[in-house]
């Protein structure tokens, strides 16, 4: 299927036509926002937060390994693929309180366990500190914990502050960042910078999202709030096992950052996933999955 045509929005009719797992997907009314969500299997409620600019379809690998044994729960990040934008600020309490009013509508138990790729694992922590999630264990797949440094941090940086510096210039941006995404070396360059390699049919949705600019809004805004430096201060009081799954060939979060963390906070521990890079959920689901699982067995606390 084509990218989306020249509407700033994704339809679920057409650009969900033949999107992963959709026989689990519904959408939901919660917290002011149209939500959409996959849910699946039975089990302890297991809550799966994808990155910014990603959406539910990367977990498309992880859902059904784990939908044996967990009540997986995936939905659509706040302004991300079908779900609607937070109205206000997209910071990590705003998106933190999202997702609690999301889960008071679903005909679910409270999350035992909360497993988060990217800035999803910062989401899913901050949802833990607040209280709306009494996990057993947080994962952290390649977590952007840590404020950002480094390379990272100024390309990051500045275009975050430039889609927040008015109400004219996200629209600019996100448009012609999308479509500027419509040449496919534009997108193997976005996921080559990832250090991983994904199945051709991740690759054609990741398309899908990035020439969407509503898409790419709701992924500039979030970065434009997103502020890691109070969350870095209250990991020490997270009331649950940190798990830090750190790929060897990650170019976008460094793994030293998970090591660096290992050090300093008593319950975490850093485990490395080798050969991988940011995207090893996607190159490497089963082995991801089986590390979920055993965080949620509490192996080794």
């Amino acid at each position: 299927m084509s990218g989306p045509m020249h509407g700033a929005r994704l339809h679920w009719a057409r650009d969900g036509a033949d999107w992963p797992h959709r026989a689990h997907s519904r959408f939901v009314h919660a917290g002011g926002l149209h939500w959409h969500v996959q849910v699946a299997g039975q089990g302890p409620v297991l809550l799966l937060l994808h990155g910014t600019g990603a959406s539910s379809h990367s977990m498309a690998g992880l859902l059904p390994l784990l939908a044996e044994r967990f009540t997986v729960v995936v939905p659509d990040l706040p302004g991300h693929a079908f779900t609607d934008a937070l109205p206000g600020s997209a910071s990590l309490p705003a998106m933190s309180r999202a997702l609690a009013a999301l889960l008071a509508v679903l005909a679910v138990a409270p999350p035992a366990l909360v497993a988060g790729h990217s800035a999803g694992a910062a989401i899913g922590a901050q949802l833990v500190l607040d209280g709306h999630a009494p996990a057993r264990a947080v994962v952290a797949i390649n977590g952007a914990l840590l404020p950002f440094d480094g390379l990272a941090g100024l390309l990051f940086a500045p275009l975050a502050r430039l889609v927040g510096g008015g109400p004219l210039l996200p629209g600019l941006v996100s448009r012609l960042v999308a479509r500027q995404a419509r040449d496919p070396r534009a997108l193997r360059r976005l996921i080559d910078g990832t250090g991983s390699s994904v199945p051709p049919a991740s690759a054609a949705l990741y398309a899908r999202l990035v020439q969407s600019p509503a898409h790419v809004a709701g992924a500039l805004a979030m970065m434009s709030h997103w502020d890691l430096r109070p969350l870095a201060e209250a990991l020490p009081r997270l009331p649950a096992p940190l798990w830090l799954l750190a790929s060897d060939r990650d170019r976008m979060v460094p793994p030293a950052q998970a090591q660096d963390l290992a050090r300093r906070l008593p319950r975490a521990r850093c485990v490395p996933l080798p050969g991988t890079g940011h995207l090893a959920h996607e190159e490497q689901p089963a082995p991801v999955a089986a590390l979920i699982a055993l965080a949620g067995d509490g192996g080794g606390d």
